[in-house]
């Protein structure tokens, strides 16, 4: 149903009762300013200070790890029974100003944990990534039924810990190859109790992980997910399997549903192999977004492409989506919100960095840390610079990490 008199300031009310100011929706990026023994920095306060102030209705944490034991990449944050709650609590009330929501994203990385992180890491079923990524990645070990129920009660309890802490909400995070991802996947969960095989024991995890968390928080405090459309991968999620997960969500009752797409062997989050017409939309996801908004009246955000307004306005008013998740943009630019906003004919242009060597970008996984160092930079007070060069970031990133700097974290 499209919706002409909708504007990216328009308010919207969750069925909690939340109200969320705008349209704009920070989507969850790494930020790797996590301590050595995985609590949040200063500098995450100062970041999310600066995005609330810049205009975003509802800001998502990057993805905060359930367990010690289960990181996807060095820097992670962890939120468990032995964090300290204070330093939480001020990133909270930094991402709370100007009147935003704040929401933190859960998740555990199951197999996609780097080998230099953990020697034998865990998945629904004993099968190693693809794609070249066996090289960096160990193949997991099952989980056993006892440790499936730990995990389900560890999303639990960080989403209780999340609430304690003063944030207005959580995600699971159930996209991007993750645990919940592996579980939903015909490829990655050969299981046959009754976490695998049919589509419907295939997504009791996180229909578990749902139900632990809302007797954890009460009725009154949102739960979100973040889902693939699909894993594109031959075997995998596909699009089909997602809108029936979709479908089980919403009469479970979840309050918000982020669409997003492919993992760490085929990151279609990226925009890897986006067709020139989705490439136009500015949004990758959309097609899939208006079938699923004709089978649930869940509140849903699509993220990944979006650059200008007039093609949020578009998405919006389709009746496709109900909010429009932005990343890069807002890691280049903390006041993208507040300028879409005053204009929403405003657009900003996004240049790819590069050192000029293939080879080297792809070794300094280039796309990615220098967005990284963006972060850092407003986390440590400075603004984000447009022309920051990739071999400054390559030097940076060596320096940093060390031996470790260029070792496959993520796709």
């Amino acid at each position: 149903m499209t919706q002409p008199s909708l504007s990216l300031a328009s308010s919207f009310t969750l069925s909690n009762g939340q109200i969320i100011k705008n349209r704009l929706f920070k989507s969850a990026m790494s930020e790797q300013l996590g301590t050595k023994g995985h609590h949040p920095t200063d500098g995450l306060v100062t970041l999310y200070g600066r995005w609330a102030n810049g205009g975003i209705g509802l800001s998502m944490t990057g993805n905060i790890m359930i367990s010690r034991t289960a990181l996807g990449e060095p820097k992670n944050v962890v939120l468990d029974e032995h964090s300290d709650l204070e330093i939480f609590k001020r990133w909270a009330e930094a991402g709370k100003q100007n009147g935003a929501q704040i929401w933190t994203q859960l998740n555990h990385p199951g197999k996609q944990i780097p080998s230099f992180l953990n020697k034998t890491p865990v998945s629904p079923s004993a099968i190693a990534l693809g794609k070249g990524l066996e090289k960096g990645f160990n193949t997991p070990r099952a989980l056993l039924e006892a440790e499936i129920l730990e995990i389900i009660q560890q999303f639990a309890t960080s989403a209780r810990l999340s609430k304690d802490a003063g944030f207005t909400g959580v995600q699971i995070h159930g996209a991007h190859g993750y645990l919940v991802s592996q579980f939903l996947s015909p490829r990655h969960n050969t299981r046959d109790d009754q976490w695998g095989g049919s589509l419907q024991n295939r997504m009791r995890f996180v229909l578990s992980v749902y139900e632990a968390i809302r007797e954890q928080v009460g009725d009154d405090f949102p739960i979100g997910i973040k889902l693939n459309s699909a894993d594109f991968m031959k075997g995998g999620f596909s699009e089909d399997d997602s809108m029936e997960v979709v479908q089980a969500l919403a009469n479970a009752g979840i309050n918000l549903i982020e669409i997003s797409g492919g993992t760490y062997e085929s990151p279609s989050m990226m925009g890897k192999g986006a067709k020139q017409s989705t490439i136009d939309r500015e949004a990758y996801f959309l097609d899939y977004m208006e079938k699923v908004r004709k089978l649930v009246d869940t509140p849903l955000v699509v993220t990944g492409g979006f650059r200008s307004g007039p093609a949020m306005l578009e998405a919006l008013q389709s009746g496709a989506t109900d909010f429009v998740g932005l990343a890069r943009t807002v890691a280049i630019d903390t006041e993208f919100p507040n300028k879409l906003l005053a204009d929403d004919r405003y657009s900003m242009t996004l240049s790819n960095p590069s050192t000029g060597s293939r080879a080297m970008d792809a070794m300094a996984m280039i796309g990615i840390t220098w967005y990284e160092q963006q972060l850092a930079r407003i986390a440590n007070g400075k603004d984000p610079k447009a022309n920051l060069s990739a071999w400054s970031v390559v030097a940076k990133t060596l320096l940093g990490a060390g031996f470790y700097a260029f070792k496959k974290r993520r796709a």
